[in-house]
């Protein structure tokens, strides 16, 4: 089907299917929180093995980021989706089904390669099908898409462990009891085998994207190497593709996520257990990501990240201070903690996306994005690692100190190097960006 961007229902329906697999990004990652506890007990896992549980998809994830460039640069942007999908579907069946938890582990390992394709074809899919006027708020939707996963994982984990408690007395002896309540974690598991089987059935109906395939007639005959994304035209371009993604993840985003839910029972904030809890957070996560929908192409990418930037200083300074002075048990603290998630939810977290995939010439553009992304993956890595160690050694609200000057450098580079590319097409910025030999 030939692609007509003034289509914008076409458009709409095109962008959704992408974004399926932002969906599943969000909600492979997520699904693990209701699930270690489950598989820890069943296995009596070490504290090792419960690491290499976890960690085994970011493995997947940097694997799948390191192809991504390469394949969506050769084969276009379609293809790579198709196998994230594939990955995905034999992800879900084989988690759910597998009896080995070695097996287990490797289907976890191909659900991460498929996450880190995903995470860096789908928002390079949507910058090229979209018109300039609309392209951030498409881009955006890609996020918004993610952030959805992890609250669709949040609740289908409580409500099926709901179920499981509620029907264990009278489980049948078949595959269905099997696995959504004597073994309720792979019913976990087994939930996103929908959402990828729509992702792969709606791939068949979408184009590839036509600004690759003019670049494949223009550049068939280059070789284009990753050694030129740091020669001297490309610097600037790539130092903003690999500040903005480092940035937000030592923005203490994961840190945040992952001590919510102490922090709303600190704050005394009673609720029927942890699963619940990050309900809240996965909710003012996804509702404060459409304001970034909303605003992108109007106010532009700068003011937004730069208000973004600023807002989330201030709000990791006082929760930092909430725990300096001991003031953790009233809605101060909770208040705290949502003006940053908002902050980070209409800015840092959504725009480094939409920048990335704006900022690179066309013919290198999916080997820059997956660079930029796999920055992001390996700083996620080093923050989960040192999250624990700096609460350990200098205590909560040094290490909320910590975040907050993290923002600050990140709002003085922002400031500086950060252009506006609101409602300019690709072809404009590349041109703007003199990237030519």
């Amino acid at each position: 089907m030939p692609f007509d961007i003034n289509n914008r229902f076409y458009l709409a329906i095109v962008t959704t299917v992408a974004s399926l697999g932002g969906f599943l990004f969000g909600f492979d990652m997520a699904v693990i929180s209701g699930i270690l506890p489950l598989v820890q007990k069943e296995f009596s896992l070490s504290a090792a093995q419960e690491g290499w549980f976890v960690s085994c998809a970011l493995v997947g994830c940097i694997i799948g980021v390191a192809l991504s460039g390469e394949l969506s640069d050769r084969f276009g942007r379609k293809k790579p989706l198709v196998l994230s999908a594939v990955l995905f579907l034999l992800s879900g069946l084989g988690c759910a089904f597998l009896p080995e938890l070695s097996w287990i582990i490797v289907a976890r390992i191909a659900g991460g390669i498929g996450i880190g394709l995903a995470s860096n074809v789908v928002p390079l899919y949507i910058s090229e099908i979209a018109p300039a006027s609309v392209r951030g708020r498409m881009v955006t939707f890609y996020q918004f898409a993610l952030t959805f996963g992890i609250l669709l994982a949040y609740l289908s984990n409580a409500g099926l462990l709901g179920y499981s408690l509620n029907n264990a007395l009278s489980a049948a002896d078949d595959i269905f009891s099997y696995i959504f309540i004597s073994k309720v974690w792979r019913g976990m598991f087994a939930i996103e085998v929908i959402p990828s089987l729509l992702f792969l059935a709606g791939l068949f109906f979408v184009p590839e994207s036509p600004r690759w395939l003019a670049q494949r007639g223009q550049a068939s005959r280059e070789n284009v190497s990753y050694r030129e994304l740091f020669s001297p035209q490309l610097r600037k371009a790539m130092l903003i593709g690999i500040l903005l993604p480092l940035f937000s993840q030592f923005s203490g985003i994961n840190a945040i996520i992952y001590y919510g839910p102490s922090i709303l029972n600190d704050a005394g904030i009673t609720l029927e257990n942890s699963l619940a809890s990050q309900v809240v957070f996965g909710l003012a996560n996804m509702l404060f990501t459409l304001v970034a929908i909303w605003k992108v192409d109007s106010l532009g990418r700068r003011p937004l990240y730069i208000a973004g930037t600023a807002g989330a200083t201030v709000a990791l300074f006082l929760t930092g201070l909430c725990f300096y002075t001991g003031q953790t048990n009233g809605m101060l603290l909770v208040v705290c903690v949502l003006f940053f998630l908002a902050c980070f939810a209409f800015s840092i977290g959504p725009l480094k996306f939409v920048v990335a995939s704006e900022i690179f010439p066309a013919r290198i553009r999916g080997r820059a994005m997956a660079v930029s992304i796999m920055v992001m993956w390996i700083a996620d890595t080093i923050v989960g690692q040192l999250t624990p160690v700096l609460i350990d050694s200098f205590g909560t609200a040094s290490t909320f100190f910590f975040f907050a000057f993290s923002c600050l450098v990140a709002l003085v580079t922002v400031y500086r190097l950060l252009p506006e590319t609101r409602g300019k097409t690709l072809e404009q910025i590349e041109n703007e960006w003199s990237y030519h030999h």
